[in-house]
């Protein structure tokens, strides 16, 4: 049985099925999105502006996300590890956690937390990707490889990760840069083709989205999202999964 709590096969699911004109599900949902609960941006302040991360959740999970994402890290984005935790629990949906990790332990305590998946970024491990990658998969999670340029390309082919990663930003500026979704369209075709690609990052609304999705399999967007009001979110988050304003 395929269990769809990992986000290589939601993904991939999504796409043999996307087409299938007996489910009516399938004929409004045209693109797999992974919505990020981000609660705060270095260069947008609070996004979450007294809302719960899990009314959030609700709304990403009823506009029909592929997958969930969650920026644990406290210094720049104000991430709860805690708050993780309670949205893993409270999901079907994959959990992507996103963090700057360097240790092998934090990648056990992400598996710990009922994660589906893990961000692994190639510009911080460098050659050890491939051993955070193995001993990831060895934890029973999925791995999101991510890269930003052509070497990083070659570093995260040498992995064994389903899922390669192209960030439009640049993590060393910590999205103070002007990053777009160019990016993807330069990068995406050094991808092997026997790797899911996800766009993650600068895709604002649905012209960034269909250019990102000619290239990839899915997109990853946070910012955008976050930043719309409360009473309109869910039907924002829908027009991007239906690739549609409505």
């Amino acid at each position: 049985m395929i269990n769809f709590k990992r986000q290589a096969n939601a993904i991939k699911n999504f796409k043999e099925n996307k087409h299938d004109k007996n489910d009516p599900v399938n004929k409004i949902n045209k693109n797999a999105i992974i919505a990020e609960i981000k609660v705060h941006s270095p260069k947008y302040g609070d996004l979450l502006k007294n809302r719960k991360e899990l009314d959030i959740l609700k709304i990403y999970e009823e506009a029909g996300a592929v997958g969930i994402s969650y920026i644990t890290d406290k210094q720049h984005f104000n991430g709860n590890f805690k708050v993780f935790e309670e949205i893993c629990k409270n999901t079907e949906l994959p959990v992507l956690r996103k963090d700057f990790i360097t240790t092998k332990d934090e990648i056990e305590k992400t598996a710990e937390a009922g994660a589906s998946t893990v961000l692994i970024i190639s510009r911080l491990l460098k050659e050890e990707t491939a051993e955070f990658v193995d001993f990831a998969m060895s934890c029973g999670l999925d791995t999101l490889v991510e890269v930003h340029n052509k070497e990083e390309i070659e570093v995260a082919k040498d992995t064994k990760t389903s899922m390669i990663g192209i960030n439009n930003r640049d993590i060393r500026k910590l999205e103070l840069d002007d990053g777009t979704v160019s990016l993807t369209e330069k990068l995406a075709n050094l991808i092997p083709k026997d790797r899911i690609i996800i766009s993650e990052s600068g895709i604002a609304n649905l012209n960034d989205l269909n250019t990102v999705l000619k290239y990839t399999d899915a997109a990853l967007i946070g910012t955008s999202f976050m930043k719309t009001n409360f009473e309109t979110q869910k039907e924002f988050v829908k027009s991007f999964v239906r690739g549609k304003y409505e």
